[in-house]
């Protein structure tokens, strides 16, 4: 008489690889998701300051610097009549796959002819760095909650 041999797992095996899978996932997702996070914050970094050079060449040109506002993608000129915005307005290469909406604004307690904030503003959330700033004077900020994170 043959003795059949069975081959295969046991649910007991089975169930030990899934929960060791998910301890896993468990520890690198959030990994993952932090150092995504990193990365658009320094694609966002150099789209602002590619933006601050482009508003230096604007304001060599037009002695002033050039006002816009980004909603959802769209960029609209805070000028009048409008014109096209001549600068990038979005961290990326398209629009669709950006991570930061760029934007450019007067200084706080300045005009648009002596002083520009640019901004990156995030498409989803970042509650540790916010939406990134830099002033024409130099200043860099960001309004999130761990400025630390900002501009490292």
């Amino acid at each position: 008489m043959k003795k059949s041999l069975n081959h295969g797992f046991t649910l007991i095996e089975l169930m030990i690889v899934v929960a060791i899978v998910a301890v896993l996932a468990g520890i690198a997702y959030p990994s993952y998701k932090d150092s995504v996070l990193k990365g658009r914050r320094a694609e966002a970094r150099t789209a602002l300051s590619e933006l601050m050079q482009q508003q230096e060449r604007y304001m060599t040109q037009n002695n002033s610097y050039f006002a816009f506002t980004n909603v959802g993608g769209i960029a609209t000129p805070v000028v009048t009549p409008p014109t096209t915005v001549p600068f990038k307005t979005f961290s990326g290469d398209t629009l669709a796959k950006t991570a930061y909406y760029l934007s450019a604004s007067a200084c706080p307690s300045s005009t648009i002819a002596e002083c520009v904030m640019v901004a990156a503003e995030p498409v989803m959330a970042d509650p540790d760095a916010g939406t990134l700033q830099i002033l024409s004077t130099g200043t860099k900020t960001c309004t999130g909650a761990k400025s630390s994170v900002c501009w490292k």
